[in-house]
């Protein structure tokens, strides 16, 4: 399927979870350079010093490993992933065996932010993370934007865990048994009554003067047209290198936002264009009967794996059947998933 870093990260979460340890191989086998990479092993460093966990072969290039897992010990952590290492990219490692830990954990991650191939820090906190904190308490103290490719960002945020810990149960069975008794299942079915386009335009101060995240938000208007009010804020940020990120996202008048869109400015291209492209993201799962965009189900599918669920994202992508598949290696749990209609369920 996909066969990238994303399978890594799942499977870590999952064995710190269910304290199965699992063997990988091949890993990132097709891509260009294969192996681990730095921040695949900051993940598994974390979650060494979180748990004290074991793991054999780690290091640059690796195609396999074998990661033996131990208990997450509350308390708190302080990691710095290197230059612009995706700090929301290290977080789908941590912070699910971190919800359903026996304490709280404080996380201060130091890396990127808002950089290329992973989750932009705006789509983390206005659609994904609203979803954990149906599940745990997840306080986000203090953020700091950090571009490619010095990075320097910063997210502080602590974790006070579901009343639910794993290691209460007797095993990863009746864990989820009870989980699922008390807590609500992910249904995310029914595309949701949209009330307002919002968004956040961010540039580098020294970007400023050229108004960069204002012409990014231009750009996004001019491409939804009339069809929805439209409301973007504008902001500057000091950081270690010059960026710009657009996050766009449906306002509900009810409920979590589900469909959003984001692009990051690249050397070369007019900050129209960016502005552009993630208006075009957004409005390509507009147009479709999708309740959720393909991203956000890409990211909740661990989390339904263990609440049971469905979901109908605009398409079924290969991040989202690698997550299925590897979900399906650590848990009890089947996928149901309909190509035809993009719809997905755990049972």
């Amino acid at each position: 399927m996909e066969g990238g870093g994303q399978i890594i990260r799942t499977a870590l979460a999952l064995s710190v979870l269910t304290q199965k340890p699992f063997c990988a191989v091949n890993i990132r086998r097709n891509r260009p350079v294969p192996g681990l990479k730095k921040q695949h092993l900051c993940c598994i460093d974390a979650l060494t010093q979180l748990t004290g966990a074991r793991v054999k072969n780690a290091h640059t290039g690796s195609e396999s490993i074998e990661f033996y897992p131990a208990r997450i010990v509350p308390k708190t952590l302080t990691i710095d992933i290197g230059t612009a290492g995706s700090i929301t990219l290290l977080l789908q490692s941590l912070l699910l065996p971190c919800m359903f830990a026996p304490g709280p954990v404080r996380l201060k991650i130091k890396g990127g932010t808002d950089t290329k191939w992973s989750i932009p820090m705006d789509y983390f906190m206005r659609l994904i993370l609203p979803f954990f904190n149906d599940y745990a308490t997840i306080n986000v103290y203090d953020t700091r934007r950090g571009f490619y490719p010095k990075g320097n960002g910063l997210m502080d945020l602590e974790i006070h865990p579901s009343r639910l810990s794993v290691s209460d149960s007797q095993n990863m069975e009746e864990f989820v048994k009870r989980l699922r008794k008390t807590t609500p299942a992910l249904y995310i079915l029914k595309r949701p009554e949209i009330s307002e386009i919002r968004g956040i335009s961010a540039a580098s101060s020294m970007l400023k003067k050229a108004k960069v995240a204002q012409r990014q938000s231009r750009g996004a208007i001019a491409k939804i047209g009339g069809r929805l009010a439209v409301r973007i804020e504008e902001q500057y940020h000091q950081t270690a290198s010059a960026g710009t990120v657009i996050t766009l996202w449906g306002e509900v008048e009810q409920g979590k936002a589900t469909l959003g869109g984001s692009a990051l400015g690249e050397r070369g291209l007019p900050a129209e264009k960016v502005g552009e492209q993630a208006a075009e993201e957004l409005l390509t799962v507009l147009k479709s009967e999708a309740a959720l965009d393909s991203h956000l189900a890409d990211n909740l599918i661990p989390l339904m794996a263990l609440t049971g669920g469905s979901l109908k994202p605009e398409k079924i992508t290969g991040h989202i059947l690698s997550n299925i598949y590897v979900c399906e290696q650590f848990l009890n749990v089947h996928f149901n998933v309909n190509h035809k209609n993009n719809q997905i369920q755990a049972v």
